[in-house]
């Protein structure tokens, strides 16, 4: 068995490819489904968010996998194969369990340091076991990676006063202008997302926020939140007519269709109007076409690249501490996934020598007659379960201890060969 991911990121391709390739969590159980059911792959989980989309499985045959991983991707995503490739990343093994334990603790985020990775790693873990894509050696790696984004956040200040996508979509508005106080504020949506937005804008001094949202209680959720601010609440259908009154509009919703595009701009938005777009949702709310539009303007998730560089450097020494507790976990997750790939020679072998045991102690007690006592016996099944132990102790620890997997699959077959084993794969 093999562990490895595929996957794509804000750092191999735009926003465009990346939400074709955004797997909504109402469609995580299908999706999983479709994987499990492909010939080489045993164990699947599925990490979407705005910057990525990655997959980790366990394949029986490692190129197989890659190739149905990929022809599921290219399928779902509708994208022809030879575009595909040209965006994704593939790492096997200790890669792929380096690269999740980075996810998990914010250092491979366009937010270096960012605190909702963890939480999303940890749902990706939570639906993979609900809908059972996750197996033992996933759910062990999961946790591993869990455990070591914890400790990156304890044990470093990496994610003290750490920004999120969505403060970086605020400076990113303050950049343009200066300012919020005189500017109508509205934001689309009432999730985790508008909550920092929120957060963020009041801090930064917007006085009035208006927030639109499918569920108007959802959106008085949100604005109970925060008693310091001054909020307006809509519903969805209030949209067009609130963003055509209003100078700043940010984008957070779930949607898989973009919400707003230029045709519902043009019919609303008087000509000497101008309007500001910040959509930090993926798939994307707003349309592309709407910067047809002169006095509209619109920004995405990649357009915050710039924002977020000067945060970068001071945080790049952090990341530099991180690295060692990283390496920490991966070691230990390596010992445990040793041992696991050896557990079935490893049993098999104490099977076999055991019975052996058992059958000549029974010739040799059947030998000795009944006037052989119980406390004789027990002397003698002491002694050669002695013997077994010593015998079967090297040979175990140098097996579970053999970093090099190539050399340790040679040896276990050896055993496996040398002692006419009877193996059957186990993860237990």
């Amino acid at each position: 068995m093999n562990i490895l991911v595929v996957g794509l990121s804000h750092k191999t391709a735009s926003v465009e490819i990346r939400e074709k390739l955004s797997i909504q969590e109402t469609k995580i159980e299908q999706a999983l489904q479709q994987l499990k059911a492909l010939p080489h792959i045993e164990e699947a989980a599925i990490l979407s968010t705005c910057n990525r989309l990655e997959i980790y499985i366990v394949a029986k045959e490692t190129e197989q996998g890659v190739r149905e991983l990929i022809q599921f991707l290219a399928e779902y995503s509708h994208i022809a194969l030879a575009e595909l490739r040209s965006h994704l990343f593939i790492l096997l093994h200790q890669d792929a369990v380096m690269h999740l334990m980075r996810v998990a603790s914010g250092l491979d985020s366009l937010v270096l340091g960012e605190g909702q990775i963890l939480a999303q790693v940890k749902h990706t873990h939570k639906l993979g076991q609900q809908f059972n894509g996750i197996g033992t050696v996933l759910n062990r790696l999961f946790k591993q990676a869990l455990t070591a984004g914890k400790r990156v956040r304890t044990e470093t200040s990496i994610g003290t006063g750490a920004v999120s996508i969505s403060s970086a979509a605020v400076e990113l508005a303050q950049m343009q202008v200066e300012s919020f106080v005189d500017y109508r504020i509205s934001i689309l949506g009432a999730g985790k997302m508008a909550r920092l937005l929120v957060q963020h804008l009041l801090a930064k001094g917007a006085k009035e926020i208006t927030i639109i949202n499918r569920s108007i209680d959802k959106a008085w959720e949100l604005a109970k939140q925060f008693p310091e601010g001054k909020f307006q609440v809509h519903e969805l259908t209030d949209m067009v007519k609130i963003v055509a009154e209003s100078d700043l509009v940010f984008t957070g919703t779930a949607a898989t269709e973009p919400l707003l595009d230029k045709s519902h701009l043009a019919e609303v938005l008087p000509r000497y109007h101008h309007l500001m777009l910040f959509d930090i949702a993926v798939p994307r709310n707003v349309a592309a076409d709407v910067n047809e539009l002169t006095h509209v303007k619109a920004f995405n998730v990649d357009d915050l690249k710039a924002v977020v560089a000067q945060n970068q450097e001071a945080r790049r020494q952090m990341a530099r501490e991180a690295e060692g507790i990283l390496d920490e976990e991966v070691d230990a997750f390596e010992v445990w996934w040793r041992s696991l790939e050896t557990v079935s020679t490893i049993s098999s072998l104490r099977n076999k020598v055991e019975s052996i045991r058992e059958q000549e102690m029974e010739k040799a007690l059947s030998r000795l007659g009944s006037e052989f006592g119980d406390k004789h016996q027990e002397v003698i099944e002491a002694l050669t379960r002695g013997i077994v132990n010593k015998i079967l102790h090297d040979p175990m620890v140098q097996l579970r201890a053999q970093q090099d997997i190539e050399a340790r699959r040679r040896a276990m077959q050896t055993l496996q060969m040398l002692f006419n084993l009877d193996v059957e794969e186990q993860y237990s």
